[in-house]
């Protein structure tokens, strides 16, 4: 017996295949793997990048993978590494800027779509490589705002400026370090800050013990003020200073510093029962640069949408006293 089956139907019977023919995975296509590459894992800042990349990766199905690379040839295997597991992008903030022009050749290299993160690479003449999407902080802008927050404290403490010291720790060689500094460094000379007062401590390296070597020899050769105002390039600098600065009997009494960054060595500082020398930092979101920047090239892979050029993030000044209003408003 032939079985007939109407036209209206047949149609209906072709309209479902096609429907379920676009529900079905497509075979042969690779899973969407990203890479998130970082200069120094053990901070609290990439910690929380990293952390917040991980919520994007479970919110839109793809895998995220981890790397650290402390130097140029850790991340050079990395990037290999990514793209022998199939990985399609990754997005980085390289232990060098200047490496800018070789992270854009191992990319190309290797088919993989690449975005700059926090520090933004720069090619052999220090031109930021505009190839390469990038999302980072408005580095003078907010060391501004630091610089702004250790006036408004030094005259709401009632102090004359001959008596203060600015101690700058400075880490020139990372173009973000020096503009945040640099933005701090005006704003107090705005304010008519005595130049004089100034004091620089170079870092060697970009970490806390670092910083607290580098002050710790500022404060010996600049030993004749009263009070002290100390900024940096992220918290762990200016923590470093406030430690030295404790070292040497000046508490938080004689001392206001401001670090970047609102990272968890901020708010160790004020979950303290008393308050020390680390008066406040300006807190910059890491979910932005972190959940953002996952997003954005998942979008680059998945839809061919391009990250903007360049995005730039600001912050807000940060204090042991409004710090749950502030972590609030920045979806913290």
């Amino acid at each position: 017996m032939k079985l007939t089956i109407s036209k209206p139907a047949q149609r209906l019977l072709a309209a479902l295949g096609l429907a379920l023919c676009a529900l079905a995975p497509a075979h042969g296509a690779d899973p969407v793997k990203i890479g998130f590459l970082v200069k120094q894992a053990e901070e609290p800042w990439f910690q929380d990048e990293w952390r917040f990349a991980d919520q994007a990766a479970r919110e839109n199905g793809f895998t995220l993978v981890k790397i650290g690379v402390p130097n140029g040839e850790k991340m050079l295997s990395a990037i290999d590494n990514l793209a022998a597991q199939k990985a399609q992008g990754f997005i980085i903030c390289a232990p060098d800027v200047k490496l800018g022009s070789a992270v854009e050749r191992a990319a190309k290299r290797q088919g993989l779509k690449v975005m700059s993160v926090d520090d933004q690479l720069v090619d052999g003449a220090g031109k930021p490589i505009a190839s390469i999407p990038h999302m980072g902080i408005s580095a003078y802008e907010i060391g501004k705002q630091v610089g702004q927050g250790l006036v408004e404290e030094m005259k709401a403490r009632g102090w004359q400026p001959t008596e203060v010291g600015a101690l700058r720790v400075a880490f020139d060689q990372l173009p973000t370090a020096r503009e945040r500094t640099q933005g701090a460094l005006d704003a107090i000379k705005a304010a008519g800050f005595p130049l004089p007062n100034i004091v620089e401590a170079p870092q060697a390296k970009s970490d806390t013990e670092s910083a607290f070597n580098a002050a710790n020899i500022a404060f010996t050769k600049q030993a004749g003020f009263k009070h002290w105002i100390i900024f940096g390039m992220n918290d762990e600098a200016v923590l470093g200073a406030v430690r030295a600065a404790e070292g040497r009997g000046l508490r938080s009494e004689s001392v206001v510093a401001i670090g970047i960054g609102g990272s968890k060595t901020a708010l160790n500082e004020f979950a303290k029962p008393n308050p020390t020398g680390f008066y406040g930092t300006v807190l910059i979101s890491p979910k932005r640069h972190g959940y953002e920047t996952s997003v954005d090239i998942f979008k680059w892979i998945t839809q061919n949408q391009q990250p903007p050029a360049v995005t730039l993030t600001s912050g807000m000044l940060m204090t042991r006293r409004n710090q749950a209003d502030v972590r609030a408003k920045m979806g913290m």
